[in-house]
């Protein structure tokens, strides 16, 4: 038996002016927990509640019926089903007892697909601590204990593990003891070279499809940002999850990789902004080490276009020490008021269009980088170049051709 799901979608996109109001209502509500203060008083909360609705202009909006449906599902597409049934009673709407009661549905699912997420989670994590292999859960249940504060509060997805490159062999031994399989197998040869070009490897085990991901690097190789992994290890905290202590990475790290993998996507749902909010609001966070380290990746474009949209967004202030050392340039701005009107309306990115590579090059602010982004684009082979033409071994450098003619042709139906 697999985990419960999350709520169904229809697979329905909200790109027009049909659905505005239905997209106001839920960035207010996505708005409304993300300047949630954390003293948790009632006074405050009301306060910051009620700036959300006027930010998103919903009196005037709601001057007409609201599809509730699409609203639910919108949600489901976002990720913020969870935050939606939390925050939805105290937006001054008039909820129909049917909306709710499918939300609390949905509530109730992800609640139980968490926990049991969690436990599966322990149950891995006790199995490499007894071979003293190192990893560090990130993002799901992880994410919502150590940013949320509540588990039920972030909508459950998958386990997702940072794991040295080094360790990758003995981790897929050690998972397929456990009952998990990859998800895309590989041969040997086809193995060695996606270790170098790209950054993660999804399994399948009887409780559901891609359940589990482990990452060795935080992007495929030729996106050009060469994190320096065994630094994360180093610098990981300890925390407690759903009771059970486990290394998960520093706040700073955490925000430069969520930030990353918000811009692969183009920012496209709301909860890749509300876990930025999270990270956002923390008083401690280290802006100087933050804007250094994105200085020397060449990715603070990338990290100001995410605080600007987070800001628009969701309402959420920019500390004012990143102003400081991220202070967003005319580049920037202009990213964000072209993306911006994109974020939950649109249809997912195209990652093999030339409009999505172009996109990539714009996000970064260094010419070297973006010759790198190019170079690397183009002579980086991986599953799909395997998979059109099959080559022996000897034959495999040659698979860097085969990269180039299929780019050279998805480029020019484009």
């Amino acid at each position: 038996m697999g985990l419960p799901e999350t709520m169904p979608s229809t697979g329905t996109r909200f790109t027009d002016a049909r659905f505005e109001a239905e997209w106001r209502l839920l960035q207010a509500a996505c708005s409304a927990t993300a300047n949630r203060g954390d003293s948790g008083q009632e006074q405050n909360q009301v306060k910051e509640q009620n700036l959300a609705k006027d930010k998103c202009g919903l009196p005037s909006l709601w001057q007409r019926p609201l599809n509730w449906e699409a609203l639910v599902q919108m949600a489901e597409q976002q990720g913020v089903v969870p935050v939606l049934y939390h925050s939805l009673p105290s937006l001054g709407s008039e909820v129909p007892p049917a909306t709710l009661a499918q939300l609390r549905q949905g509530y109730e699912t992800n609640l139980r697909r968490t926990l049991l997420l969690a436990r599966e989670l322990i149950r891995i994590l006790d199995r490499f601590d007894a071979l003293a292999i190192d990893v560090l859960p990130y993002k799901g249940v992880a994410l919502a204990e150590t940013l949320y504060g509540d588990i039920a509060l972030r909508q459950a997805g998958d386990i997702d593990l940072l794991v040295r490159a080094s360790d990758l062999s003995q981790i897929k031994a050690t998972l397929q003891d456990l009952g998990y399989t990859p998800h895309l197998p590989l041969s040997q040869p086809e193995e060695r070279a996606y270790l170098g070009s790209g950054y993660e490897c999804a399994f399948d085990s009887i409780l559901g499809r891609n359940l589990l991901e482990v990452q060795w690097a935080l992007q495929p190789r030729f996106y050009a940002v060469d994190f320096a992994m065994e630094s994360v290890f180093r610098r990981a905290i300890q925390v407690n999850v759903a009771g059970r202590n486990m290394k998960t990475p520093s706040a700073e790290d955490l925000f430069l990789i969520l930030a990353l993998h918000a811009a692969k996507h183009v920012w496209g749902r709301l909860i890749w902004l509300c876990d930025i909010a999270q990270i956002v609001k923390l008083p401690s966070l280290n802006w100087n080490w933050i804007s250094e380290t994105a200085t020397s990746l060449g990715i603070v474009r990338i990290l100001q276009v995410t605080l600007v949209l987070t800001n628009r967004i969701l309402g959420v202030a920019i500390p004012a020490a990143a102003e400081k050392s991220l202070s967003a340039d005319s580049a920037a701005l202009a990213l964000a008021d072209e993306i911006a009107p994109q974020i939950g309306r649109s249809a997912p990115q195209n990652v093999e269009s030339l409009s999505y590579f172009r996109l990539m090059m714009r996000l970064r602010e260094r010419r070297a980088d973006r010759i790198r982004f190019l170079r690397r684009l183009a002579f980086t082979p991986g599953p799909g170049e395997w998979k059109s033409v099959r080559l022996p071994a000897s034959l495999f450098p040659l698979y860097r051709l085969v990269r180039l003619w299929r780019l050279a042709t998805r480029l020019a139906k484009t």
